[in-house]
């Protein structure tokens, strides 16, 4: 496994020059999406019951699987087998601090670089601006196959096509040529509810795209009304 999908929609979210992240507020239920969404690619964790409501649905651990050796994976891993929740509870729980450990992760890679600065010459401030192009290009061009040209996707970049949907950013990290951005949405949302993993699995991934979905509009439209 090349690095985690949360590693990959960080690197996707943030500006490479600037080393900054849009939407804070909302970053917490989007990567815990992504690492409950992992741990179903892994066959770690199954929806306890099919529902129409995606975000309600209980998540639970597979009985009798390993916990995976990724230590981020671990820990979200030990929290969905205490007991079963909601995919749209388990999101955000998650997410907690999860940002922080994969930008020192992405660091470690060599992909980031750590910036430590002022803002006014007074309050600190750290950017995390890229040092290597080649993943994120190389993530970007799977994502432009799958989007714009019309490849079918692997289930890893099924899953992180799904979650870039349930955030409304597929449009904005490749190059659409032609395309509308509306188009490629159309594209994003054909390739989420599409057969690129096992049932059980795509019930998982759904549990989970809709939850980060639920939570980020939560958030966002708490912003709002506090900006009011």
């Amino acid at each position: 496994m090349d690095g985690l999908i949360a590693e990959d929609l960080l690197l996707l979210l943030l500006d490479d020059e600037k080393g900054t992240l849009a939407a804070a507020s909302s970053e917490r239920p989007l990567f815990g999406g992504a690492l409950l969404t992992e741990l179903a690619l892994e066959g770690l964790v199954e929806v306890e019951e099919r529902t129409s409501v995606w975000r309600s649905a209980k998540v639970r651990a597979v009985a009798g699987r390993a916990a995976p050796g990724d230590p981020l994976l671990a820990a979200a891993h030990a929290t969905v087998a205490q007991r079963p929740r909601s995919a749209q509870d388990l999101a955000p729980r998650l997410g907690r601090g999860v940002r922080d450990q994969l930008l020192e992760r992405l660091v470690g890679r060599g992909i980031l670089e750590r910036r430590e600065g002022r803002i006014l010459g007074l309050f600190p401030h750290t950017t995390w601006p890229t040092a290597d192009v080649g993943h994120e290009r190389a993530v970007r061009q799977r994502l432009h196959d799958v989007l714009v040209t019309g490849v079918d996707p692997d289930p890893r970049t099924g899953a992180l096509v799904a979650l870039l949907a349930a955030v409304d950013q597929a449009h904005r990290v490749v190059e659409r040529g032609p395309l509308r951005a509306r188009d490629v949405k159309r594209r994003a949302r054909q390739v989420a509810e599409g057969a690129w993993a096992a049932d059980a699995v795509r019930d998982a991934v759904r549990a989970a795209q809709a939850a980060t979905m639920a939570a980020v509009s939560a958030a966002t439209a708490s912003a709002a009304t506090s900006g009011s």
